[in-house]
C-alpha cells in the first residue's frame, strides 16, 4: 500500500510550546501507509521515532511500533476512605517509605484470581516503574462542577488515588517480538501476524489494568484504608472504531493520549502540579475521541540534571511548591521527573477547553507522590 496524506493537525494554542521535533515526528507518522488522520494534543512531545501524546487513524494496518513498548500504561483513579481534616502526613510517609515490592507468591496469587497469565512477568506486578510512573494521594483543591462531581459520588473532604503506570517487561517483551521480525513496519489486519500481535496487546492491557490495581489496594493496605473505582484508562493502545459519518472502519492508535470516548477522564500534572478531572465535550471526532494524557515534557529526560543540578540539590525536589511531599531514593529520577521538565498542565487543559472538547469538573493537589527507585522501565 503506498503512502497517502493524511490529515495532520495539532491541537495547541499560541502559549502552549510544542517543539518542532514533536511536529516533524508527527507529520512523517502521518505519511506512513494506511495513515488517514494523525492529531497531536496539547502535550505533545518528540518520542523515539513517533510523537507522545497523539491519536493517529489508520486503514487495514496496525503499527505496534506507535503504541509502543508501555503496552496498557495509563491512570487509575480512586477515592479513599481517608479524611482531608486527618491528614497524617508524616505518619503516612513513614508507611509508604517502608512499603515493600509484592512477592512473587503474592503476584502470582493475585493474576490467578484474576485468571491472568503472568508472561513470565510475575515479579513485576505491583511496581511502578521508572520514568514518569508514580502512585500519588491527592486532595480535592477546588470542586467547578458541583453537579457533574456529585454526580460521581464524589466527596470532596475525601482523598483521592491516582496510580499511573502500565505492562513493565510484559509490553516491552511484546514490541521487541515485533520489531526482532518486522522492525518499525505495520502489520496487514488480515495477517497471522497482526492477530498475534493483537491477542498478545489485549492481554497486556488487561495485566497493565491489574497491575494498577494491585499497587493501588497495597497503598490502600500501607494507609489502612479503603477506596472506590472512579476510572481507569488505558493511554497507550490501539482499537478498531468508526471516525466520521462514513461509517468505516479504521484501527485508532493512541499514543500518551487518554481516550475520550468512556466518560470522565483524568489528567495529572507535574509533581508539583494539579491534576484535573475533566468531562469530555459532546463533539469529539476532530480530536480522534483523544485528549492530553499529562503535561508533556519540555526537556528531554537526558538534559534535566545539567540544566538543574547547579541550582537544586536533590532533596529539595522532595517537597513540591503545592505542599506535597515526594518519595524517591534515585537522584537521577528526582532531576529527571523536576515539575521544571514539564510543560504547565494549566495551559495544556486550557487549550482542550477552548476547543470544546472538556469542561472541568475538579482539581486535586498532590500530598504524596510514591515512586519506586526502578529506573530501567520505559515512562513513554
Amino acid at each position: 500500500m503506498s503512502s497517502t496524506n493524511a490529515s495532520v493537525r495539532v491541537i495547541a494554542s499560541d502559549r502552549n510550546w510544542i517543539e518542532s521535533k514533536a511536529i516533524d515526528q508527527l507529520k512523517q507518522t502521518g505519511s506512513l501507509p494506511g495513515m488517514v488522520t494523525a492529531v497531536g494534543m496539547p502535550d505533545l512531545h518528540p518520542g523515539k521515532g513517533s510523537p507522545i501524546g497523539a491519536a493517529f487513524a489508520c486503514r487495514d494496518i496496525i503499527y505496534p511500533y506507535l503504541i509502543g513498548n508501555d503496552i496498557g500504561c495509563g491512570m487509575t483513579l480512586w477515592q479513599t476512605d481517608l479524611m482531608r481534616a486527618k491528614i497524617r502526613l508524616d505518619k503516612w510517609l513513614r508507611r509508604l517509605e517502608q512499603l515493600e515490592e509484592a512477592t512473587v507468591d503474592e503476584a502470582m496469587a493475585y493474576l490467578t484470581e484474576l485468571q491472568l497469565d503472568s508472561g513470565g512477568f510475575e515479579h513485576s506486578l505491583g511496581t511502578v516503574g521508572g520514568g514518569n510512573h508514580f502512585a500519588e494521594l491527592q486532595k480535592v483543591n477546588e470542586v467547578v462542577d458541583v453537579a457533574s462531581f456529585a454526580a460521581l459520588d464524589l466527596d470532596a473532604d475525601k482523598l483521592m488515588l491516582l496510580v499511573h503506570t502500565g505492562s513493565r517487561g510484559l509490553g516491552e517483551q511484546i514490541l521487541r517480538n515485533h520489531t526482532d521480525q518486522f522492525g518499525a513496519a505495520g502489520l496487514h489486519m488480515e495477517s497471522e501476524e497482526a492477530k498475534s500481535y493483537l491477542a498478545a496487546h489485549d492481554h497486556a492491557l488487561r495485566w497493565s489494568t491489574a497491575n494498577r490495581q494491585f499497587i493501588g489496594e497495597r497503598f490502600l493496605s500501607a494507609l489502612s484504608c479503603k477506596g472506590r473505582l472512579i476510572l481507569d484508562l488505558h493511554h497507550n493502545f490501539v482499537e478498531k472504531t468508526t471516525i466520521g459519518d462514513t461509517g468505516d472502519a479504521v484501527w485508532l492508535h493512541r499514543k500518551g493520549a487518554c481516550p475520550s470516548n468512556r466518560g470522565v477522564v483524568v489528567i495529572p500534572g507535574s509533581r508539583g502540579a494539579l491534576t484535573y478531572l475533566l468531562a469530555p465535550g459532546e463533539q469529539q471526532q476532530g480530536n480522534l475521541y483523544t485528549l492530553a494524557h499529562g503535561a508533556g515534557r519540555k526537556w528531554n529526560r537526558a538534559d534535566c540534571r545539567g540544566r538543574l543540578e547547579k541550582k537544586y540539590s536533590p532533596e529539595s525536589f522532595l517537597k513540591t511548591e503545592l505542599g506535597g511531599r515526594v518519595i524517591c531514593t534515585d537522584k537521577n529520577l528526582l532531576y529527571e521527573e523536576a515539575p521544571q521538565a514539564y510543560k504547565d498542565i494549566d495551559v495544556v487543559v486550557q487549550d482542550l477547553i477552548d476547543e470544546k472538547l472538556v469542561s472541568v469538573i475538579a482539581t486535586f493537589a498532590p500530598i504524596i507522590s510514591f515512586k519506586t527507585a526502578e529506573t530501567s522501565a520505559s515512562s513513554q
